[in-house]
């Protein structure tokens, strides 16, 4: 009874097109969720994402979940992950693609999880890092450690939409810091993060993390700009 009240004030509605989600239904509408744009990359050794950061930085592997489009239902979601608080979203697609990646010999033996950070006053203003969620789920699904205190953000920069590869290269170049990098040495790093656009982030943080005693590098995104 308390349930059904809560549904009638509080209906559960699909975080992609806004519709009433069905009583099967998560976060997403069955339909919205056959109509997302997938990579399947990780599956299909595809290596357009790992083509983004060629002669750039070292990766071993690089895939996304999702292609994004801009108006498109994938930019949809990540908006309202982002500016609107629905961290179960990250939660979902971290599920989605966590549950993909172990079945992927390249990504089994991923020792540690990293996400891209937020500088603390973005962390403050928005409350939660948009990436956090996506990247334990997927630490959970590879059995794989965790760890939020190794890279940092030391500067806070403008919002990176609107700028081409080179702003964006010079605005992330050295804004990045690592700490606590014993923690990952000798390790098989995967670096998370939402959207790769240019790339110029994950070159600025992959490149930091290169600095640990011989690590590898690998990457996986929510998304990446078709």
């Amino acid at each position: 009874m308390l349930r059904s009240l809560i549904d009638i004030f509080y209906p559960k509605v699909c975080h992609a097109c806004n519709f009433l989600l069905q009583d099967n239904e998560l976060y997403i509408c069955t339909k919205c969720r056959h109509d997302l744009p997938v990579t399947n990359c990780h599956f299909n050794n595809d290596p357009r994402v790992l083509n983004i950061f060629y002669g750039r930085c070292k990766l071993e592997n690089a895939t996304a979940l999702f292609w994004f489009e801009k108006k498109g239902i994938t930019q949809k979601l990540i908006h309202n992950l982002k500016y609107k608080g629905f961290e179960e979203i990250g939660l979902l697609l971290g599920d989605w693609l966590g549950e993909e990646l172990k079945t992927v010999t390249e990504y089994q033996n991923i020792d540690v999880v990293i996400p891209v950070p937020l500088h603390k006053k973005k962390l403050l203003k928005r409350g939660f890092n948009q990436v956090t969620k996506f990247g334990e789920q997927i630490a959970l699904a590879l059995e794989a450690e965790y760890l939020d205190d190794v890279l940092i953000k030391a500067s806070h920069t403008n919002s990176q939409v609107h700028k081409n590869r080179i702003s964006r290269w010079l605005n992330t170049s050295e804004i990045f810091k690592a700490k606590n990098l014993e923690k990952i040495a000798n390790k098989h790093i995967l670096l998370v993060d939402d959207i790769v656009t240019t790339g110029a982030t994950v070159e600025s943080c992959a490149n930091v993390l290169q600095k640990a005693q011989n690590v590898k590098i690998s990457l996986a995104t929510m998304a990446v700009t078709s």
